[in-house]
C-alpha cells in the first residue's frame, strides 16, 4: 500500500524552522513502525496489537483508516549534517588503508553469476582512511576500519538537529555531549547515553540523547559490533542501522532495533520496488508483518515497512541482553544477498574475536534477504553505519499501551503514565539504563569492494 503525497503546512505559531523538517529517509522509517507493530508475527511471545498508527489488525489482513497517510513535504539534508551543511564531528583518524582493498567507480565488482555491479547512481563518497591495517585472511575478509578504544568517536559525525522521527528527544552536539557527560570513551569501550537529569537543562526542548553517523560510507562489506549495553526501558527507541543515499534507492539495513521492554530484536530492509524474499529465505528469524506483504521490501508498497525478520531466540536484545553481557551482531551484505548474524557473549566465534572473520563456518543468520531475488548491488550502495537512541516518537510513542515483542504488559500498565511524552519529560532517573556500551565497531570488506 503506498504512502500518499500531500502538502504540509507549517503553522505559524510553530517553532521549527523549514530546515528542521525530518529528510524522508527517516521520516519515511518512522512510519514504517505504525505498519509493523500492527502487524506483528503471531508468535507466542509477541502480542497482537489491536489498533496502532492508523492501521488495524483484522484477520490477519490490513485495514486502513479514511484517513491519508501522508509523507511531509520540506527541507532535507544529509543524514549526519545540520541544515545549513556544517556537522558537528568527531575528528577523523588519518591512517593507511587495508591492504588488497581497491575502491571502483561504480562501489563495487560483484560475480555476475549471483548479483549483477551496482547502478551508474552508485558513485562512491569520500572515505575516512582505515584506523587498522591488516592482511588478507583465509576468507578474504579484509580489516579496513576499526573504531574502538579511545578514538572510537573519531570518524563519526553527531546530529543535532531535529528528531526526524518526531520523538521526545533533543540530540545534541559532540561538545554539548561531552560537557553532559553523556558520551565517553575508555581504552575498553565507549558510551552513549540519554540524560537522566530532572529537569533536564532548559536550553533544550526535550531530553538529549545521542545520534551518531559514520563519515565513511561502504557498498558491501561485513560489519560487526561488539555490544555489552544496549538501551532499554518503557520510552526508549535505540537502532544500529545502516543507510544509503536518495532513500529508499540506496537502501537501508535495521541491525538492532526494538522499542520499550521489547526482549526480542528485528532486523529489516527497505528498497526500491522490485526487492522480495523468497519463502525459504534461509534464516531463523520470522517475519514482522503477517502474510505475503511479510516478503516484499519495496517501502513503498508495504507503508514503509520493508520485510523485517524477528529473532525469538533468548538474549538477542533488550534486558536479557544487557544481563547476559551483549553480544556481537555483524552484517554481511556480497554478491549472495544481505545477511544478519548475532551471538551471545558466552557464544562468539574465534574467528569474530580474533578478527578473522569467516561467515562459511557461522550458524544459520536471524535474518537473509538473498541476492536470487533482491540484487544486493542494484537496491544496496553507499551506506553509513549509524547509533541512535530516540525518545517516544512514531513508534515506541505510538506503542505506549501494546506490549513490546516479549514484553509482559504495556508502559502504560507498567509506568502508569497515560503517555510516553508525560512519562519521558517527569522521569529522567527511569533513563538510567537507557544507554549504549560498545566495545568495537569493525568494517570489513573483499577486494573489489567500495566505499
Amino acid at each position: 500500500m503506498r504512502i500518499t503525497p500531500c502538502l504540509y503546512i507549517l503553522p505559524v505559531a510553530s517553532t521549527f524552522a523549514a530546515s528542521a523538517f525530518p529528510s524522508i529517509p527517516d521520516l519515511a522509517r518512522s512510519v514504517s513502525y505504525g505498519a509493523r507493530s500492527a502487524y506483528q508475527h503471531s508468535h507466542s511471545l509477541i502480542s497482537s496489537t489491536a489498533q496502532y498508527l492508523g492501521h488495524r489488525k483484522a484477520g490477519g489482513k490490513r485495514v486502513k483508516r479514511q484517513s491519508q497517510t501522508c509523507i511531509v513535504r520540506g527541507s532535507q539534508f544529509p543524514m549526519g549534517s545540520k541544515p545549513n551543511g556544517t556537522t558537528s564531528s568527531g575528528t577523523s583518524t588519518s591512517l593507511a588503508a587495508a591492504a588488497g582493498t581497491s575502491q571502483v567507480a561504480n562501489g563495487v565488482s560483484p560475480s555476475p553469476s549471483v548479483a549483477s555491479s551496482p547502478p551508474s547512481s552508485a558513485t562512491p563518497s569520500s572515505a575516512a582512511p582505515a584506523s587498522t591495517n591488516q592482511a588478507g585472511d583465509p576468507a578474504g575478509w579484509n580489516l579496513v576500519q576499526t573504531y574502538s578504544g579511545t578514538s572510537f568517536f573519531d570518524g563519526w559525525d553527531f546530529w543535532d538537529t531535529a528528531d526526524p522521527t518526531h520523538g521526545t528527544v533533543s540530540y545534541v552536539s559532540q561538545s554539548d555531549a561531552q560537557t553532559m557527560s553523556l558520551v565517553s570513551a575508555s581504552s575498553e569501550s565507549a558510551i552513549m547515553r540519554v540524560s537522566t537529569a530532572q529537569p533536564f537543562p532548559s536550553q533544550y526542548q526535550y531530553r538529549p540523547s545521542i545520534r551518531i553517523t559514520t563519515q565513511r560510507s561502504f557498498t558491501g562489506g561485513l560489519l560487526v559490533a561488539d555490544i555489552n549495553h544496549m538501551p532499554e526501558g518503557c520510552g526508549t527507541w535505540p537502532a544500529f542501522w545502516t543507510n544509503g543515499p536518495n532513500w529508499p534507492a540506496g537502501g537501508e539495513i535495521d541491525i538492532i532495533e526494538g522499542v520499550a521492554d521489547a526482549t526480542h530484536n528485528t532486523a529489516s530492509i527497505h528498497t526500491n520496488p522490485g526487492c522480495t524474499i523468497p519463502y525459504d529465505y534461509g534464516a531463523s528469524g520470522t517475519p514482522a508483518l503477517a502474510g505475503s506483504e511479510g516478503y516484499n521490501c519495496a517501502a513503498e508498497e508495504t507503508n514503509d515497512s520493508g520485510c523485517g525478520l524477528t529473532d525469538t531466540t533468548p538474549n538477542n536484545y533488550g534486558t536479557p541482553f544487557n544481563n547476559a553481557g551483549g553480544g556481537v551482531f555483524a552484517m554481511k551484505w556480497d554478491s549472495t544477498g544481505i545477511a544478519v548474524y548475532f551471538w551471545s557473549r558466552s557464544n562468539i566465534p574465534s574467528d569474530i574475536t580474533n578478527s578473522e572473520p569467516n561467515p562459511a563456518n557461522w550458524p544459520e543468520p536471524i535474518g537473509a534477504w538473498p541476492a536470487s531475488q533482491c540484487n544486493p548491488y542494484e537496491y544496496f550502495y553507499n551506506n553509513v553505519a549509524i547509533f541512535d537512541t530516540t525518545l517516544c516518537g512514531d513508534w515506541a510513542g505510538g506503542a505506549w499501551s501494546s506490549v513490546a515483542y516479549g514484553a509482559s504488559q504495556s508502559c502504560a500498565q507498567s509506568t502508569g503514565y497515560s503517555t510516553c511524552q508525560s512519562y519521558v519529560a517527569a522521569q529522567g532517573a527511569a533513563f538510567s539504563d537507557a544507554y549504549w556500551e560498545v566495545y568495537s565497531v569493525k568494517l570489513y570488506q573483499q577486494a573489489g569492494m567500495g566505499s
